[in-house]
């Protein structure tokens, strides 16, 4: 685009209604002329944080014209029906710490309350870890699925990586550096020790670190302590399916040396990528 060209779109007025602007995820060089636009001219910047927004504007050259006020998890719900009535006349500019908002990063209850109202919601993009997480992976992400942040529990963590054996997509999600290295190595065991990994450290940031490898590999590397904001991708499943019914004989015959089923079944599945209650009850039929 010419510069006579940005400059016509940067001259044209603002939208009125809810605009969703991306925000640098660390480097500033990231922001893009419409996020200073909006921090300058909008009637309203509503901030997850305002004081990390009015740090960015600082950094940025910026002065924020209109009121900035805070809008996170738990006063969303609150801020709603003052935004809404912001939107209706004027500019509602919608920022998060980093990255894109709504991406498991608040701005969704006031997107859908602005849609149920007739009022208009535009987004003017940029930054998002999702996509810059893919794009250096060095893994097959023509396909993927976003998975939000990784459960915290390990009973639903177990369940949730469960459900990814057999996924034929990329796996992208966001885990805190404190429970990375228990999540990568109970996904060594429920996904296969060889699955393939992308542990994305500090995006775009000046300590920035993209660890790659096998499950195995990089849960060793992890569990060494890792510190930063984290964006994990995980491989697809292979093609290759392991036949249940083909696990069976090597499971009977560890229960004939004495082993418990339910131990035996839970190894073997983990190892070849099905689930375990799939084994365990093919097990049992095969014993009658």
């Amino acid at each position: 685009m010419s510069t006579s060209h940005l400059d016509a779109a940067l001259s044209t007025p603002l939208p009125t209604g809810v605009v969703l602007a991306a925000t640098p995820l660390g480097n500033i060089g990231d922001a893009t002329p419409r996020l200073c636009r909006l921090l300058e001219q909008a009637d309203v910047v509503a901030a997850e944080d305002t004081r990390r927004t009015r740090a960015l504007a600082q950094a940025l050259g910026v002065e924020i014209g209109g009121r900035v006020v805070s809008n996170f998890d738990h006063n969303e719900e609150q801020r709603v029906r003052m935004l809404l009535d912001a939107a209706r006349t004027g500019t509602v500019a919608v920022v998060t710490d980093a990255g894109m908002p709504v991406v498991s990063d608040p701005g969704l209850r006031l997107v859908n309350a602005a849609l149920d109202a007739g009022i208009p919601v535009s987004c003017a993009p940029g930054p998002s870890a999702v996509p810059t997480a893919l794009a250096l992976s060095g893994l097959e992400v023509g396909r993927f699925i976003f998975d939000g942040f990784a459960p915290r529990r390990d009973g639903a963590r177990r369940t949730w990586l469960e459900s990814l054996r057999g996924e034929k997509r990329a796996v992208c999600f966001f885990e805190s550096p404190h429970r990375l290295a228990d999540t990568l190595a109970l996904a060594a065991e429920v996904l296969g020790p060889q699955r393939r990994v992308a542990v994305c450290r500090e995006l775009t940031k000046t300590y920035e670190e993209v660890r790659r490898g096998p499950l195995i590999e990089v849960a060793a590397w992890a569990a060494e302590g890792v510190r930063g904001e984290i964006t994990v991708v995980f491989d697809a499943a292979a093609e290759e399916e392991v036949s249940v019914d083909s696990l069976v004989p090597e499971v009977l015959a560890r229960v004939e040396q004495g082993e418990r089923l339910k131990a035996v079944c839970k190894e073997i599945a983990a190892a070849a990528g099905v689930r375990t209650r799939e084994l365990y009850d093919a097990a049992l039929a095969a014993r009658g």
